[in-house]
């Protein structure tokens, strides 16, 4: 049985007989006795719990990122940095995030201060905070009922981008990549992470009945809230060549393991539509742990991702010890929470092929809140228009209308060979009635969805108008930017 190894606030740690289901945040607390990190919400919405771990992003760059403790199980930081509010303070001095909290007042009962400043603390050593609305993102992760969050804010654009010379920026330069690798038990239970695809093949040989994990942030709910104990784990967070993201063809691969934060990063110069759904896909805590594959094998009906990449005409790629194969995105959702994955296959990469030149194409999420919610109802369109004005190429995407991410194909066959009019679109929308029969639940009633539908395909309408494939304006208020 191998051991636990990490480094806690730079000390080294080696742990056995724990759980691998045991969180970083209850380890933290129960254990390590350090109680500066709190516990709020136990699901990764309230960012009381975040801590910031020390790894490479996307580029092999040494990064420091904010995430939520409640949400990662011990054996995911195997060989990671993990740092926790009690490493602010270095030989007497507060770090400057807690200075500029305590000048900006942006403390009152305390309770949710540690996970924000350490949220500040990635903000603090960021080097691409060159727009506005990217320190909204950083922040929104944490909930705080006391400040009205100004005075939060105003600490965050204090520090934002510093660097300094302090503990942080020292681990940065100096530390190398420590080996994932792990084959661990604790009692009944086993947690395997395998460091190459051969590896990867034997442990699935020898235990053919194991659930796959990277982020955590859909399968660790089942730990918090139902208090599961999965017996077997195979995580494929050490596999570094499913975390590309490459230029492939004309079109991109995305990695089954990349990050959100990084393809949102690359996103921003290859593809308006995937941008623009990751831009509120949910908090920065809660990107810079979720990846592509987990949202996509999750199969969830208001997986964000789905829509925009049914729309964009993606294909995934699964592999096996037999070899691999590819199969189109819509054909990969077999049923509610249910793919097209094999015995022995893990989705290695998304293939987005190139998009026409004369292609529209949107996204759009729908939520109860702007940030960090879950979808009512999320779309993905691209709609290709020939020199005539006439449709040649419809693809609607919705999530929430059924029981798995779908394209709307009577909408779409009432579209093509038409003109691309208002009087077209419009006369197009009672299709959707036949494509979709949505179900009433506390995120919207089947009204509102059906509803909800066509106004997203309206507005598509309206806002490609101009701009085949609009960014976010600076300071947008609605999904929609009609001008």
């Amino acid at each position: 049985m191998e051991r636990l190894r990490f480094f806690l606030n730079d000390r080294p740690v080696e742990e056995t007989g724990l759980s691998p289901t045991t969180t970083l945040l209850r380890y933290l607390r129960d254990r390590a006795h350090l109680t500066g990190t709190k516990e709020g919400c136990a699901e990764g919405d309230c960012g009381a719990c975040s801590v910031a771990v020390l790894e490479q992003d996307g580029q092999g760059v040494a990064s420091l990122r904010a995430v939520n403790a409640c949400l990662l199980l011990l054996p995911m930081v195997q060989g990671k940095r993990v740092y926790t509010v009690e490493s602010l303070k270095e030989s007497g001095r507060w770090h400057v995030v807690q200075e500029a909290l305590a000048r900006s007042l942006g403390s009152q009962c305390g309770y949710c201060t540690p996970g924000v400043a350490m949220s500040m603390l990635e903000a603090c050593h960021r080097r691409d905070l060159d727009e506005p609305w990217k320190l909204d993102a950083q922040m929104c992760g944490n909930l705080c009922r006391c400040t009205g969050y100004r005075p939060i804010r105003e600490a965050a654009s204090q520090v934002a981008g510093l660097r300094p010379p302090d503990r942080f920026a020292r681990a940065l330069g100096e530390t190398r990549p420590e080996p994932m690798d792990l084959a661990y038990a604790a009692g009944a239970q086993r947690f395997f992470t395998p460091g190459s695809l051969d590896a990867l093949w034997d442990v699935l040989d020898a235990h053919p009945s194991a659930r796959f994990v990277v982020g955590g942030t859909d399968l660790s709910l089942e730990v918090t809230k139902r208090y599961a104990e999965p017996p077997l784990l195979v995580s494929l967070e050490a596999l570094s060549e499913l975390r590309v993201l490459e230029p492939r063809g004309g079109g991109h691969r995305l990695g089954a393991t990349a990050r959100l934060t990084d393809v949102e990063d690359y996103a921003r110069a290859v593809s308006p539509p995937l941008e623009r759904m990751l831009r509120y896909f949910g908090s920065r805590q809660i990107k810079n742990r979720a990846t592509v594959g987990g949202n996509l094998c999750t199969a969830s009906p208001i997986g964000d991702m789905a829509p925009v990449l049914l729309a964009l005409g993606a294909e995934v790629v699964l592999r096996s010890r037999a070899g691999e194969r590819r199969l189109p995105l819509e054909d990969f959702f077999v049923g509610y929470r249910r793919t097209a994955l094999g015995a022995g296959e893990v989705l290695a990469y998304v293939d987005i092929p190139e998009q026409p030149e004369a292609a529209r194409a949107l996204a759009y999420k729908v939520s109860k809140r702007r940030e960090a919610d879950i979808s009512s109802v999320s779309a993905g369109f691209r709609v290709v228009v020939d020199g005539e004005g006439r449709v040649t190429e419809a693809r609607l995407a919705y999530g929430g209308m059924a029981a798995t991410p779908a394209r709307a194909r009577r909408t779409e066959a009432a579209l093509v060979g038409q003109p691309w009019t208002e009087a077209v679109v419009e006369a197009a929308l009672p299709r959707l009635a036949e494509d979709f029969q949505p179900l009433s639940d506390h995120r919207g009633s089947a009204w509102f969805r059906a509803q909800l539908a066509q106004n997203l395909l309206r507005g598509f309408f309206h806002e490609t108008l101009e701009t085949p494939r609009p960014r976010f304006a600076e300071r947008h208020a609605a999904t929609v930017q009609v001008r």
